[in-house]
């Protein structure tokens, strides 16, 4: 044997001798380092303040409204309430007041939500705008040709029925048809199918008529145009876009949420909280917004006319249009000034004045009373949303524009005299 050949055997008898070893003592144990957990660190954004008011009259008129504010508060037993204002592109004035649920003192903030009721109704024509811009609906588009199963009982009324005639009210139904309906939380599809038995009043587009089981129809409308649910599209194209964080459209997210001001009712045993229903979510263009203030202050904004990129002035001007005479008889107006007309637009009503045309829509459901009004001559735009129904609801837009008009022409001297002083100085 070669010494060549005796090497090989013993490499050959080191390696088996290796292997064996390693068989008889188990797997070898490979240590791994721990892998670092990366925890993402969430920026939460700080809450929407209102800017600092620098004319002097404009701070005297906000600090005599929160004093009116105060009194109705008190006088009314409202439990919460909340108020933005908006002047120009900046909003001016957002403020809590009270609490979410009597009895507690867990307080009321620019972002504690509440139910919009029939303030939604204003939501539905813009975004039935965005998509007529997009070229994916018209204004006097027939119904059927989107729903072609709807009907009224008149087959020549339900063919002349058209989207304007939806967001005016006036599909030629009896007053509130089938709003109890609603109330029991029956479907939104069988509520509609229900209408054709219904006996019409006038032709379509002839009278003002307020409805919410009919108003709710443009959601079929706007589903079958654009492909997305109602809920769906008005949360890509106008909450998520004007910065409205808080703004939903089903009862599960105000269900759900912490900051919620809890619904009120008085009962013989005096001032009680009542559950959140989930009535009106069944018909949400009518009803089903959920809300804060700091919300309605970026919509407020858009309605002003400045957010342009999202809500074009074309829009603004045809929702804005008076379609329709619409009796308003709000004594609490008349306490101001005597309307000299009123109208409903496209989801709005139009209260004309001797100088003066205010756009405006309350809202009430389950507890929870909402109010927003705007002038837009004035630039200037309100809105008040409340946990009870009451003094407070019913009083603080005609008092709002009450303050504003008897201080306006200081508020807009002082603006016209700092606008001379810096084209004098410029430097």
């Amino acid at each position: 044997m070669t010494k060549k050949t005796i090497l090989l055997v013993g490499i050959s008898l080191v390696v088996l001798v290796s292997i064996w070893v390693i068989s008889r003592s188990g797997p070898i144990e490979v240590k791994k380092e721990p892998v670092p957990v990366v925890v993402k660190k969430v920026e939460r954004k700080p809450p929407l303040q209102a800017v600092a008011i620098v004319n002097p009259h404009l701070q005297k008129f906000l600090d005599e409204y929160e004093k009116e504010i105060l009194q109705l508060l008190e006088r009314s037993h409202t439990p919460g309430a909340s108020i933005a204002i908006v002047k120009d592109s900046s909003i001016i004035y957002l403020k809590g007041f009270g609490v979410k649920e009597t009895g507690t003192t867990d307080s009321v903030n620019s972002e504690t939500i509440f139910r919009l009721a029939s303030v939604s109704k204003c939501f539905a024509p813009v975004l039935t705008g965005m998509l007529i811009e997009d070229s994916l609906l018209h204004w006097d588009d027939k119904v059927i040709r989107y729903v072609p199963d709807f009907a009224l009982k008149s087959p020549d009324q339900t063919a002349e029925l058209n989207v304007k005639h939806i967001l005016s009210h006036t599909m030629g139904l009896p007053y509130h048809t089938y709003t109890n309906l609603i109330e029991d939380g029956e479907d939104l599809h069988s509520m509609l199918s229900k209408l054709r038995d219904v006996n019409m009043i006038n032709k379509v587009g002839k009278v003002y008529s307020y409805q919410n089981v009919g108003y709710s129809l443009i959601s079929e409308v706007i589903h079958s145009a654009s492909g997305k649910s109602y809920e769906e599209l008005i949360t890509e194209r106008i909450f998520k876009p004007l910065g409205m964080e808080h703004a939903s459209i089903c009862y599960d997210s105000i269900h759900n949420n912490h900051n919620v001001a809890s619904p009120h009712k008085y009962t013989r045993r005096g001032l009680k909280t009542t559950p959140i229903l989930k009535t009106y979510y069944n018909a949400s263009p009518a009803g089903g917004i959920n809300a804060s203030v700091s919300d309605m202050a970026r919509w407020i904004t858009a309605l002003l006319g400045h957010r342009p990129n999202i809500v074009s002035e074309s829009i603004l001007n045809e929702v804005f249009t008076p379609v329709v005479r619409a009796p308003y008889k709000n004594r609490n107006f008349r306490r101001w000034l005597r309307p000299t007309g009123s109208y409903y637009a496209l989801g709005w009503r139009v209260l004309n004045f001797k100088d003066e045309t205010l756009f405006y829509h309350g809202g009430y459901v389950n507890g929870y009373r909402s109010e927003i009004a705007i002038d837009r001559k004035e630039n200037i735009g309100v809105c008040v949303l409340t946990n009870l129904p009451g003094a407070l609801a019913d009083n603080a837009v005609p008092i709002f524009y009450k303050l504003y008009e008897s201080h306006r022409d200081s508020i807009q001297s002082w603006d016209v005299r700092q606008q001379l002083l810096v084209k004098a100085n410029p430097n």
